[in-house]
């Protein structure tokens, strides 16, 4: 059997201190290195290039979901077998990838995901970024119906298929990672996990975000994807009870005029808006279900 071409796609924001390290491990395992710098002010981009890696660069700062989506533009030429994806700050070890790959390596995968929460796996991450990990995955598995255990984690591989898969995604920022499980999901894609080292001590500063605007910023995303795929569930119901509300409100103010001829404002505001919201979330609902039945039928 011929080796497998594997790339190694690396998103990087101001990395200088780590970036070296992170592409001269990688080039052990792949056959080439393609760097994003993402509108870094340091010399990230230069030191990569000057280690051999390819750099893609980005102007201005746009996400790690757009950094990715170029790479994956780029990689797509390169017609690979095997695409590793992995952060720039050290927290990965890139000795790592032989176990990372071994499951597409034999066929028994097309999304391969290096987890902190499955046995074997070694993490030594402060409390308060375990409890928000904890919060955002839960979340995750419960809309997007997937049973994977970490979700945030960066350091993953992909088929060629799946690759192209993932083209469609459409986070610009950390919820790439959430959107790209929820497609492999959708497309009943084989997903595995496999035990990795996560690195936070020793490292320079790992999150370029307030941790409660990563989470939101993750949250949102998934908000989103659950909204756009069932939209008359989560956007039609909530908008056909807020009518019913605003229709037994509306019953009961006049009932209370016509016979005390008191005129309730607080009942009337809560009415108008009532049917206001439930209107504009009915109509968006079924704009949403009609878009999405033409698109399918478009791709289909």
């Amino acid at each position: 059997m011929d080796k497998p071409l594997i790339v190694a796609a690396i998103p990087a924001f101001n990395e200088e201190k780590t970036i070296a390290k992170v592409v001269i491990l990688a080039q052990k395992y792949v056959d080439k290195v393609i760097v994003c710098d993402d509108g870094s002010t340091d010399l990230t981009g230069e030191i990569a290039k000057r280690l051999g890696a390819e750099v893609v660069k980005h102007e201005k700062n746009m996400g790690k979901g757009a950094a990715l989506r170029d790479l994956f533009r780029v990689i797509r030429k390169l017609n690979p077998d095997i695409v590793i994806t992995l952060d720039a700050d050290g927290q990965h070890d890139p000795d790592e990838i032989p176990r990372l790959i071994e499951p597409i390596e034999k066929g028994n995968a097309d999304f391969v995901i290096g987890s902190r929460y499955v046995e074997g796996a070694k993490v030594d991450a402060p409390l308060y970024r375990r409890f928000g990990l904890n919060v955002i995955n839960f979340l995750n598995r419960k809309l997007t119906n997937s049973n994977v255990s970490d979700t945030q984690s960066g350091f993953r591989a992909f088929t060629i298929k799946l690759l192209e898969e993932l083209e469609s995604v459409e986070s610009d920022g950390f919820g790439i990672e959430s959107e790209q499980i929820a497609l492999a999901t959708k497309k009943n894609l084989r997903v595995v996990e496999v035990p990795i080292t996560i690195k936070y001590k020793g490292l320079p500063k790992t999150s370029k975000k307030f941790p409660l605007w990563h989470g939101s910023e993750i949250i949102a995303t998934l908000l989103k994807l659950v909204v756009e795929e069932r939209p008359l569930l989560y956007l039609g119901l909530p908008g056909g009870i807020l009518l019913l509300i605003a229709m037994f409100l509306g019953t009961y103010l006049l009932l209370l005029f016509n016979m005390t001829r008191y005129f309730s404002l607080p009942i009337a505001i809560i009415t108008l808006g009532a049917s206001f919201i439930g209107i504009t979330l009915v109509v968006a609902s079924l704009m949403l279900y009609g878009l999405n039945r033409v698109v399918k039928r478009i791709k289909g």
